[in-house]
């Protein structure tokens, strides 16, 4: 027979959930399901757009690189 627990919890740092009662015995096995009261936020593909560090300090570094790629393109 399974029997059920209930108990609202806050999570901690770093996604730590703790548990604690005396009704929980020690070595006892538990499967743990997670209800959460508020939604995850999605993050979308829009909203990080431009968030990243680039690939070079300055726009005329990027454009060097660019036209050294054209170059080997005509050749």
């Amino acid at each position: 027979m399974m029997t059920a627990f209930k108990q609202e919890v806050t999570v901690q740092a770093d996604g730590v959930l703790e548990i604690r009662s005396p009704e929980l015995k020690p070595g006892t096995r538990a499967e743990i399901i997670v209800l959460l009261k508020e939604p995850i936020p999605q993050r979308t593909l829009l909203s990080i757009i431009g968030t990243g560090r680039g690939c070079y300090a300055t726009s005329a570094q990027a454009d060097v690189f660019l036209q050294q790629e054209r170059e080997l393109w005509d050749k």
